[in-house]
């Protein structure tokens, strides 16, 4: 059986990805560079693409012309084959909540320490953020092409958009998304396993624009509440971490020193 039979075999029976060692094992090639040669030439004619050193995934006809598949049809699998827990996160998983309005450039994963280079493939940058530990109780599954991935919660959502405000393109953009995504927060049945996953600078930001940007008073006044019994005396934070922290106009319930502006999008 040449390597593309076997590959095309694999496709059929539902496993859109493989590994150099699983190639091995099935001793298709009579030698290590006639392997190597081959996957680089099935990699160059789009039948195939690297996604990991040694991890590869069978690019499906809809995607040849691309050349490479989203990512949402391979990490899943890829995760599993590094033994790493992950969940999608931020404006990848606002997209999949239906919040994000448009497409994300980036396709944002969260993992555990320690850090992995992963290949960037042809139109598909994945962008990596790493946790000493994930909160599996605030995970949520989706279905996709080839099965299920796991991504974040809409609450755990929210809390990563605030945290990491430079990345997803200021405050403003993560207002505007709440708007949209604060209809699917439960804060009574969300908060509990976040309550110390989440930096309390961080639900105190959150819990400002709640209150005073998206107009969200009802959840707002439940995450106080939360936090009131558990996380007890707030300090004074600046509200953007990109400007200067600028004490003049302060938010006296949630402690926050308002240095930058921000207005949502018009939908």
């Amino acid at each position: 059986m040449t390597l593309q039979k076997w590959i095309e075999d694999r496709a059929i029976h539902g496993f859109p990805t493989f590994s150099v060692e699983e190639v091995r094992a099935a001793d298709l090639c009579s030698s290590e560079q006639i392997l190597q040669n081959e996957l680089s030439r099935l990699c160059s004619n789009k039948t195939i693409a690297s996604v990991y050193r040694g991890y590869y995934v069978i690019i499906p006809t809809q995607y040849v012309l691309r050349g490479s598949v989203p990512a949402t049809y391979y990490i899943d699998q890829l995760m599993s084959y590094l033994q790493k827990p992950y969940y999608v996160c931020m404006l990848s998983a606002a997209e999949m909540l239906g919040a994000a309005h448009q497409r994300p450039q980036q396709f944002s994963v969260m993992t555990t320490f320690p850090k992995r280079r992963v290949v960037s493939t042809r139109n598909v940058t994945i962008d990596w953020f790493y946790r000493d530990g994930l909160p599996e109780e605030a995970l949520i599954t989706k279905n996709t092409e080839t099965g299920t991935i796991r991504i974040s919660n809409p609450l755990l959502t929210a809390a990563d958009l605030v945290q990491y405000q430079q990345h997803v393109g200021g405050l403003s953009r993560v207002a505007t998304i709440l708007e949209e995504l604060s209809e699917q927060i439960d804060i009574n049945n969300q908060f509990a396993p976040l309550a110390t996953y989440v930096k309390k600078v961080v639900w105190q930001r959150f819990g400002y624009i709640l209150e005073n940007v998206v107009g969200e008073k009802k959840l707002a006044d439940e995450l106080y509440e939360q936090l009131r019994t558990s996380s007890g005396y707030f300090k004074y934070q600046p509200l953007s971490t990109s400007a200067e922290n600028n004490p003049s106009s302060r938010d006296n319930r949630w402690k926050i020193n308002i240095n930058v502006e921000i207005e949502t999008d018009d939908i």
